[in-house]
C-alpha cells in the first residue's frame, strides 16, 4: 500500500480545509518546496496536490508550484484540482506529474475521463468525493444525485483504473476513515482505491491495509503530528513499483 502525504494549495499557500469549505482554510506550512522535501526524507515516494483555487475556479490556478514540486522533490506527484480539458491534461502530465485527478468533469462529462483514458491508461486517476453517500462536485460546492458505488462502476466501465475516494464529512476532521464506505467501494469495483478524509492516526492506516486498499492520503493528521508519516510508510509495507 502506498501513503500518500498531501498538499492542499490556496492562494498559494499550503492549507487545509473543515469538511472541504473553502473559509475554514487554514495554513498548514510555510512552502510547499521545503514540505515535499520533508515528505521525501520520511521517506514517502508518492504527494498527493491539490489545486483548491483551480476546483473552485475550474480551471489552473497554482499550476507552477505543482510543476515545480514534480521536478525538484523527487516524489511522484498526483495532482487535482480545477482540471477539466485535455489540454490541461497534457500540459500536466508533459510537466512532469505523474498522475491527474479527474473529478467534477467526471460526473459531467464522462466521455472526456473515456478520452483521457485511452490516451493516457493509469496516469488518469478519477476523484470521487460523496456527501452522505452522493457525489459532490465543483470544489465539493454542488451535490450530484449520484451514488459513489454507481460512480465507481461508471468509472471502471471506461477503463479507470485508479479512484480516489473521499468521504467529505471526515475530510479535515481527524475523526478516522469511512471504513465501512471504503470496503464498499473496494468491494464492488476492481479499480486501486486510494482512500481520502479522516486519517488521524496509524490505526486508520493499519486498517486500509488490511482492507487492501491500494493507498492512503494523509494530510491534517500530518501536520497535527496526530501521525508519523516515517511509521505510516513502514507500516503500509512495499512501496509502489
Amino acid at each position: 500500500m502506498i501513503i500518500l502525504p498531501a498538499i492542499d494549495i490556496k492562494d498559494g499557500k499550503c492549507v487545509r480545509l473543515r469538511k472541504g469549505e473553502f473559509d475554514t482554510a487554514e495554513q498548514v506550512a510555510a512552502s510547499p518546496y521545503d514540505t515535499a522535501d520533508s515528505f521525501k526524507q520520511a521517506g514517502a515516494d508518492w504527494i498527493h496536490m491539490v489545486d483548491l483555487d483551480g476546483a473552485k475556479d475550474a480551471k489552473p490556478v497554482n499550476a507552477e508550484i505543482f510543476c515545480r514540486v514534480a521536478a525538484e522533490s523527487g516524489l511522484k506527484v498526483e495532482l487535482g484540482g480545477g482540471i477539466r480539458s485535455m489540454d490541461t491534461i497534457e500540459y500536466y502530465l508533459q510537466q512532469g506529474i505523474e498522475r491527474v485527478i479527474l473529478g467534477s468533469v467526471a460526473v459531467k462529462n464522462p466521455a472526456l475521463v473515456k478520452e483521457a483514458v485511452q490516451h493516457f491508461g493509469d496516469r488518469i486517476a478519477v476523484g470521487i468525493d460523496a456527501k452522505q453517500g452522493m457525489v459532490a462536485t465543483e470544489g465539493w460546492l454542488d451535490t450530484s444525485k449520484v451514488h459513489y458505488i454507481e460512480m465507481a462502476k461508471m468509472m471502471e466501465a471506461v477503463g479507470v483504473q485508479t479512484i480516489i475516494y473521499t468521504d467529505i464529512s471526515k475530510d479535515g476532521m481527524l475523526s478516522g476513515v469511512n471504513g465501512e464506505q471504503l470496503d464498499a467501494i473496494n468491494q464492488a469495483v476492481s479499480c486501486n482505491i486510494i482512500a481520502s478524509g479522516g486519517v488521524k492516526s496509524i490505526a486508520d492506516i493499519t486498517l486500509c491495509k488490511q482492507m487492501n486498499l491500494y493507498g492512503v492520503i494523509c494530510g491534517k493528521s500530518i501536520y497535527s503530528g496526530s501521525l508519523d508519516l516515517a511509521e505510516a510508510v513502514a507500516v503500509a509495507g512495499s512501496r509502489e513499483r
